[in-house]
Formats: structure tokens, C-alpha cells, sequence
């Protein structure tokens, strides 16, 4: 069996795919597979070192507006796409599968045309441009959340969550805890911008370690990112903190075991990309979410608008994220335990930890009738 899997750009739209590959690898070994992506994005770097074959098409997204660049863009789109249909027509897939970014469009593009049977996996509530202009031409379509059903034609789409990685959910606290120096009998605040960090998050959270660094009860973790880490800890000495004598604080520039950093986690403070959501709510952490605020089609507000009406996290606007506003819900939120506890039901309920099982079956049920 012959799988093409594309996705590029974030680790958004990559890990996802890489998740959905290795779970379809458990149930099928002898699956082989062809990662499609492009040279500038994050999975030229990170597909290879998964040990996975991956080839390239030369594409770029549309700006918003005409402009002469866009016409050359289009050009490199059209001869993107009859490179995509060389790559089907060279590979022979029984299924080709699309997690986001702007290289989905041109493969599953070529093929649908090609009479290949497709699938797209939205991680979003609301739809990017690609995935909308694809439904029109795939076979199925995996939907991340039950509101971007209603952006689908009803008899492609299916609800099935959004792939999280295994370590996720076999993560313990204790062990967790114990491997960051933490005790976990306290509460632990988990902070993340996402790997490249978020400036507002980061500057906000300054005042708020100043603060919490007189109340050891509590415990935070704080990943600014690495080209914000220097920045971070300059401005917490400035502000008189010194982290060697508060054990209860740590701050790091990144994080290569997340799932353990989560499993430790009582709340969250995060950006709202959709796979950082759904490894939130599988584990059922509540969160205080600023989405970032020039994601395409604004997805991470209407991700975290989704959240907070499910009573699973609370929103701060990037434009109204502050220092005293961000600590506010902090303290409200720890110093409430009925209403953390519901907060935590209520993400769990929507957490979907076996959505990349789900996925697969539905993979390889399509190649089983191609």
C-alpha cells in the first residue's frame, strides 16, 4: 500500500501528518509512504529526520490583495501542480492525505483529477482558503471540531478530532514532575507561545513570575521560545528576580518532551493553534488562551471563542493581553478549585485522544476501495 501524506509550513499542519502516519504504520506495516511539502517550510527539516521520504513542490501562498507578486505566484502554482501530478503519477498511491498549508493544494489537487482517493484533515473551526477549495474535489474530509463541519459538504465530512501524539496521554504526573524538580501535589501553570514563543505572552508573564515568586504553592513552567528566552530572563533579572532562589519557577527556551510538561499541568497559558488544543483538551487542562492575532482567516480566535464557550478555557485578546489582566485570571482561576475542576471537565469532554486511530481507519478504508 502507497500513501502520499502532505503538509507543510508549521509544525501545525507536520506533526499532525506525522501522528497519522505512525499510527497508520502500527495497523499496516508494510505501508509505504511519500511526505509532499515544500523547501522553505519546517518539514524539510523535521521529515527527514522521521525517516521518511520527501519530496518537494515549489508553491507560495496568495497575498490578500492584487499585487504583480501574486501573478508570479500563480505561476509557480500552476507548474506546482503539474509537478504534483508527476509525483501521483510517479508513486502510484492508493490514498493521498492533506493536514494544511499551501502545498495540500496542488497534490491532493492532481490527485483527485487523477481519480486517487483523498482525504483532508481541518484542525480549525474555521477553514483556511486551501482546505475550502479542496472539498470541492476530495473524497473525505476528517473535521478537527464540530463546528467546522458546517463549512463542508455534509456527505464528505466526518467529525473525528485532531491526531495527538501518543506520549500525550501515556505521560504521568508524577514521574513528569519529578523529572522537572516540581512536587506534584502543588498546582502547576504550564506557559507556552508555541516553539517559536509569543512575545505578548512572554512580556506579560514577567510581572506575573515577579509576583508569583512570593507564593511557592504554586509552580510555573515558562517556555518563552528560543529567540525569546535572552529577552525574557534579561528583563525577569531587571526586574530583581533570581530564579536560582525560586525553585517553584523555571523558565526554559524550549521544550523537546511537551507531553510531560502537560501531564503535570492544573492550567495552561497558550496560544490557540488546533494542535495544541487538542493535546490540552485530551488530557482535560484548562487554559487561559491569547490567540495569536494574524493567523490566516483569524482561526486561533475563533478556536479559542470555541473553548471558552464549552466552558473549557478562558480568552485574552493579544491586543488586551496585559500583565495585571493576565494575572487576574490567573489568581481567580487557582484560587477556585470547583471552578477549575469544571473548566477541566469541560476540556476533557471535548478532547478526542483517539482521533489519529480514527484517521487511519478512514485511510485506509479509502485505499481498500481504490
Amino acid at each position: 500500500m502507497n500513501i502520499i501524506v502532505s503538509g507543510g509550513g508549521t509544525g501545525g499542519h507536520i506533526y499532525p501528518a506525522i501522528t497519522i502516519i505512525r499510527t497508520i504504520q502500527e495497523k499496516y506495516p508494510d505501508a509505504k509512504f511519500l511526505y509532499v511539502g515544500t523547501k522553505r517550510g519546517l518539514e524539510a527539516d523535521i521529515i527527514p529526520k522521521e525517516g521518511l521520504p520527501l519530496a518537494t513542490v515549489d508553491i507560495q501562498g496568495f497575498e490578500r490583495h492584487l499585487t504583480p507578486d501574486n501573478l508570479r505566484r500563480a505561476g509557480k502554482a500552476m507548474m506546482g501542480v503539474a509537478k504534483a501530478a508527476k509525483i501521483v503519477r510517479d508513486f502510484h498511491p492508493d490514498a493521498v492525505i492533506g493536514t494544511g498549508g499551501y502545498v495540500c493544494g496542488p497534490i491532493l489537487l492532481a490527485a483527485s483529477l487523477l481519480h486517487v482517493p483523498t482525504l483532508i484533515q481541518e484542525q480549525n473551526v474555521v477553514p483556511g482558503i486551501t482546505n475550502k477549495i479542496l472539498a470541492k474535489f476530495v473524497t473525505r474530509i476528517a473535521a478537527g471540531t464540530e463546528e467546522a463541519k458546517k463549512h463542508f459538504p455534509a456527505g464528505k465530512v466526518v467529525f473525528t478530532g485532531n491526531p495527538i501524539r501518543r506520549e500525550v496521554m501515556s505521560a504521568r504526573r508524577e514521574e513528569s514532575a519529578a523529572a522537572f524538580g516540581f512536587d506534584p501535589a502543588r498546582k502547576t501553570v504550564l506557559i507556552s507561545g508555541g516553539s517559536r514563543g509569543a512575545r505578548s505572552i512572554n512580556r506579560a508573564m514577567i510581572d506575573v513570575l515577579v509576583q508569583a515568586a512570593r507564593q511557592p504553592e504554586v509552580q510555573y513552567l515558562h517556555v518563552t521560545g528560543k529567540q525569546e528566552y535572552e529577552d525574557v530572563m534579561a528583563r525577569l533579572e531587571a526586574a530583581g528576580l533570581d530564579l536560582a532562589q525560586t525553585k517553584h519557577i523555571q523558565v526554559r527556551p524550549y521544550l523537546y518532551d511537551m507531553p510531560k510538561a502537560m501531564a503535570m499541568a492544573d492550567l495552561a497559558v497558550f496560544r490557540a493553534g488546533a494542535t495544541g488544543l487538542a493535546e490540552l483538551t485530551a488530557r482535560g487542562i484548562p487554559a487561559i488562551l491569547v490567540p495569536y492575532p494574524y493567523a490566516a482567516e483569524n482561526h486561533q480566535e475563533h478556536n479559542a471563542r470555541a473553548l471558552e464557550a464549552a466552558g473549557a478555557a478562558r480568552m485574552i485578546l493579544n491586543k488586551d493581553l496585559t500583565s495585571e489582566r493576565l494575572g487576574a485570571v490567573l489568581t481567580e482561576l487557582l484560587s477556585d478549585d470547583d471552578k477549575l475542576m469544571a473548566m477541566a471537565e469541560a476540556s476533557r469532554s471535548m478532547g478526542r485522544p483517539e482521533a489519529a486511530a480514527d484517521i487511519a481507519e478512514m485511510v485506509l478504508d479509502l485505499a481498500s476501495h481504490r
